[in-house]
């Protein structure tokens, strides 16, 4: 029998809210027809953003949001997403399918999400192809209250108040998309711009550099070598992409092999935050400076008869198990990880919402973050077991369960799954560390299989339920997981 035992009196530090972050860019029907359908649309929908959508966020209490990109960021000019919306400028996405961008989801609109869903706004600045003063005035016209041209054309677009804005990333993917940069001329770069991103009033701005693609380590120390000073956080890029990036395999007709692979690519983000963490060490000791995840998630093939450029995939239960994994992950980083974002919000790549026409659905990663939404702001609780293995072939074999626990608010909560896409596990789960006795409440996500998820036609095949069948052995508790399931254990002392 496996095994987990939770230290409820032994913390390992706070689990950053953000690192439950999410990432929206204009690509494909993310931003147009997943969030933004207008005013006039028949869709109902509050200020132009359809309210079904909304209605989902709110429940995922999304702590923070990265906009509008990616690599649209490299290539978007702010200007043109303010004003009357008929007479902004149109423009092709050249990044991301060819298609005409209107421009009608901009700055304005950004924000009003932000206060909509109650997420913390962060906005990806234009390093790539934008200039310093262009940087400069964005930030002065969304946060300034003084007067100037800047702040007196924002109360003219109709926002006298200026916005609170904390997070700002100066530049994306310069190594790649944001302008195929060295690391040493970025860096420098870097130092440039940040210095323009001025504080406004009490607005302090928490500066992220773009930071390293996957397993890029010397971008790391060459950032943090020549401009840890200048920066609040460093960004990390990873995928998990089971096969090549010219052939990654469909999101919904796989075979445990790929099934495999998927778990062994995600479970692969515990070393590159090791290592990337063991690099920022050497240049930052104190830890003063947030390993920030911005992009993170599954990559399939596009599903077929679909714009390639659109990024649209399902989404299975082997998603979730990618999603829970990485979650893990992050919880044992959280002395250095202070944010992630999981790419994307909808209708893009490991999206938590899709949608088509006028109808939604949550998917089973949507279900995933919902489930473990109780971690944030917690504190980590040490854990230690005995989790079983999984795996074929001759590579070392992977941990079967996995288990995270946290304490806040005088609750325990234990989140478990089960890697294995065919075998069951059962747990035998202790607390230790606590005299009292609890009353535990469990929920649970399952499907008919490893492909199992959600369509248009049947939105609820795969959905959180009430956990049955958990059975107490003295102070332990019998959990018995599923294959491919993932749940979330609640523990209240009795009164």
């Amino acid at each position: 029998m496996l095994k987990a035992i939770v230290h409820t009196d032994w913390t390992t530090g706070t689990i950053n809210k953000n690192i439950y972050g999410h990432f929206s860019e204009h690509l494909g029907r993310c931003i147009y027809e997943g969030l933004w359908v207008g005013e006039d649309s028949p869709i109902p929908n509050t200020d132009g953003i359809r309210n079904d959508v909304l209605e989902a966020l709110r429940e995922l209490k999304v702590p923070v949001l990265r906009w509008p990109g990616g690599c649209f960021a490299d290539e978007y000019h702010w200007r043109d997403g303010i004003g009357p919306r008929e007479t902004r400028k149109r423009m092709i996405n050249t990044h991301w399918g060819g298609v005409v961008e209107n421009n009608h989801f901009g700055t304005h609109e950004f924000f009003r999400l932000c206060e909509l869903i109650g997420a913390e706004p962060y906005i990806c600045g234009n390093v790539g192809s934008g200039a310093v003063q262009e940087m400069s005035e964005w930030l002065e016209y969304m946060t300034f209250d003084g007067e100037s041209p800047l702040a007196n054309l924002r109360r003219q677009n109709g926002r006298e108040k200026p916005w609170k804005l904390k997070y700002f990333g100066v530049g994306n993917e310069n190594w790649g998309c944001g302008g195929n940069m060295l690391p040493e001329f970025y860096a420098d770069l870097y130092r440039q711009f940040q210095t323009y991103c001025r504080q406004y009033g009490d607005n302090k701005l928490y500066k992220i550099a773009g930071g390293a693609n996957s397993d890029d380590y010397r971008w790391t120390d060459v950032l943090m070598q020549k401009a840890a000073g200048q920066m609040d956080g460093l960004s990390l890029h990873y995928y998990t992409v089971p096969g090549t990036w010219q052939e990654k395999g469909s999101a919904t007709e796989f075979e445990a092999s790929d099934w495999e692979m998927t778990m062994r690519k995600a479970l692969h983000m515990d070393e590159l935050l090791t290592r990337h963490g063991t690099a920022m060490d050497r240049h930052d000791p104190e830890r003063r400076i947030g390993l920030i995840v911005d992009e993170w998630g599954t990559w399939f093939d596009v599903e077929p008869g679909t714009n390639p450029g659109f990024l649209y995939q399902q989404n299975t239960m082997r998603d979730a198990l990618v999603a829970a994994a990485h979650l893990h992950i992050f919880h044992k980083h959280a002395h250095r990880v202070q944010m992630a974002n999981i790419a994307q919000l909808v209708n893009v790549l490991q999206a938590v919402v899709l949608t088509e026409g006028d109808k939604m659905l949550r998917t089973p990663t949507y279900h995933v973050l919902k489930m473990y939404a109780v971690h944030q702001d917690a504190e980590a609780l040490a854990l230690h077991g005995e989790f079983g293995s999984f795996g074929t072939g001759d590579e070392q074999p992977m941990a079967q369960v996995g288990a995270t626990a946290s304490r806040k608010d005088g609750l325990v909560h234990v989140s478990l799954y089960n890697l294995h896409p065919a075998d069951a596990a059962e747990v035998r789960l202790e607390l230790r560390g606590s005299d009292g006795d609890f009353e535990m409440e469990g929920f649970v996500l399952s499907g008919d299989g490893m492909r199992a998820h959600n369509t248009f036609d049947a939105p609820d095949l795969v959905e959180v339920k009430p956990f049955e069948g958990i059975k107490r052995d003295g102070q332990a508790y019998l959990v018995p997981m599923a294959a491919a399931s993932v749940a979330t254990l609640r523990f209240k002392p009795r009164s």
